[in-house]
């Protein structure tokens, strides 16, 4: 008992076990958690508007008019989320990194809140279009949510913590799906009818902002109630290079990254990884109901159960990863690209096996569906910390980089799975679909394995070159000697 007592003075079990860090991880779950829930609530509330209620009052005075939408325009009202999120996810990680997170985020949240609790008003007043212009302003305050998140993480995350953190926040978007599928039903059935999912959602929201603006912080130094003990174990073991001050950090170094082997592997992986993911979201489904004559869309459970194995795996994966760790013969490079490796190449073996599936069997299907889901929880712990690893100052504007250019791939595969099943029915064309996806999982993950590097990058903390010590013969550290050669160069 004293020495449970002497350890709480100290701060060393408040510092490593429950610090102050690990409240930010927690508001970051719940924010990735919104974020997730209110992309998703659209999908569930147009299944809701396509039931006639015998409801009074809201139900029949917001719905009258809007059931009879055609594929078209639901596809337009879905997609139109994602202009808009594509557009400022550059810009988000820049002014994350440069003014810090906390403020962004918290603007952010609250403008989508706003917005997802006018979602039924703009349904009311302008239509199809109405909504699908407040959904791209969604998009648009949502941009900056996976660099800001990562630029957080960059400043708070200790090295050796670094995988866990992250795949507890980013776990936040499974959570978030699953609640949403879990009760939307059932609020949908309740007095408030449909708009209840976007009014509960948005309600939440500004909950979960009065949280952030009293506990959350952009960094460690600017903490209200963090000890000096757990500030200075975050300082110490955070990073190998150092850390700018944000309002003196140096330009970012684009040239840099963008002939960077390592952020160039990543980027392509980060690319590869959400073509395979957003076709097995966006296109499972109809392959369940045309091949299987299994309708995976009708069953809350079932429609859940891929993201609710994904979140149980991701813990699982954390740990693992700290067994590994305790491997001191194991590198943090082997980790990345073990865990990585499982997150893909399991679930390329899996697609092609569901191609095979017999038609009598969907229930198998059904596992190896679940199973290429879930496992790819196991890339929290590999690609998606990568960016931290290589460097710490501009992670936030790297996330920016890599998720942009993977969200427009996101968009791609379901247009090329348009292009290649004719016939929904035709199981053939479909196992292109699962070999093409199998192909890019393949190829992401091996230009990862023999590229990807997990030790920060020269350019990530660039020093002036001390002409006095270069004529006095001192050796010059790697980012000085790639600085005297740029200005050799010149």
């Amino acid at each position: 008992m004293t020495t449970t007592l002497n350890m709480v003075k100290t701060g060393k079990w408040y510092d490593k076990i429950i610090g102050v860090r690990h409240v930010q991880c927690i508001l970051c779950f719940f924010c990735l958690s919104l974020a997730y829930a209110w992309r998703v609530n659209l999908t569930v509330a147009l299944v809701a508007m396509s039931e006639r209620s015998n409801q009074t009052g809201l139900d029949e005075d917001v719905i009258e008019g809007n059931y009879n939408f055609t594929e078209s325009e639901k596809s337009y009202m879905q997609s139109s989320f994602f202009f808009g999120y594509i557009v400022t996810q550059i810009p988000g990680g820049y002014i994350a990194q440069r003014y810090g997170a906390k403020t962004l985020l918290m603007m952010g949240l609250t403008a989508c809140a706003i917005l997802t609790l006018l979602s039924p008003l703009s349904l009311k007043v302008g239509g199809w279009q109405g909504l699908g212009a407040v959904r791209f302003l969604a998009g648009l305050t949502q941009g900056a949510v996976h660099p800001a998140t990562h630029s957080l993480l960059s400043k708070w995350a200790p090295a050796n913590e670094r995988g866990m953190m992250s795949t507890i926040c980013y776990s936040g978007s499974q959570f978030g799906t699953i609640v949403t599928l879990a009760t939307s039903g059932y609020i949908a059935h309740s007095f408030t009818s449909w708009p209840g999912i976007f009014y509960c959602g948005g309600a939440c929201g500004f909950l979960w902002v009065l949280f952030w603006w009293r506990f959350a912080s952009s960094t460690p130094e600017t903490h209200r109630s963090i000890t000096r003990e757990e500030l200075k174990y975050i300082e110490e073991t955070r990073s190998v290079g150092k850390m700018q001050d944000a309002r003196k950090m140096a330009p970012t170094p684009w040239g840099s990254i963008f002939t960077s082997m390592p952020f160039l592997s990543l980027l392509i992986v980060h690319c590869t990884h959400m073509w395979g993911f957003w076709t097995l979201l966006t296109q499972i489904p109809s392959y369940m109901r045309n091949i299987y004559e299994f309708n995976i869309e009708s069953s809350a459970l079932l429609s859940s159960l891929p993201y609710a194995v994904m979140m149980i795996l991701s813990f699982f994966f954390v740990w693992l990863s700290k067994v590994l760790q305790n491997q001191k013969s194991l590198s943090l490079s082997f980790n990345r690209k073990f865990f990585n490796s499982v997150g893909h190449w399991i679930p390329m073996l899996s697609l092609i096996a569901l191609g095979y599936v017999p038609r009598e069997n969907e229930h198998l299907a059904v596992a190896l569906l679940t199973l290429t889901v879930g496992i790819s929880a196991a890339t929290y712990l590999g690609f998606q910390v990568n960016h931290i690893d290589l460097s710490p100052n501009y992670a936030g504007t790297m996330m920016g980089l890599t998720n942009a250019a993977a969200n427009v791939m996101s968009a791609l595969a379901p247009l090329a799975v348009g292009h290649i099943v004719k016939d929904p029915k035709n199981v053939n064309e479909w196992r292109t679909v699962f070999f093409l996806a199998a192909f890019f999982y393949f190829i992401g993950n091996l230009l990862f394995v023999v590229f990807g590097r997990t030790d920060v990058q020269w350019w990530d903390s660039p020093e002036p070159v001390d002409e006095e010590s270069v004529e006095a013969g001192v050796p010059l550290a790697p980012d000085q000697q790639n600085g005297q050669k740029i200005i050799a160069k010149s």
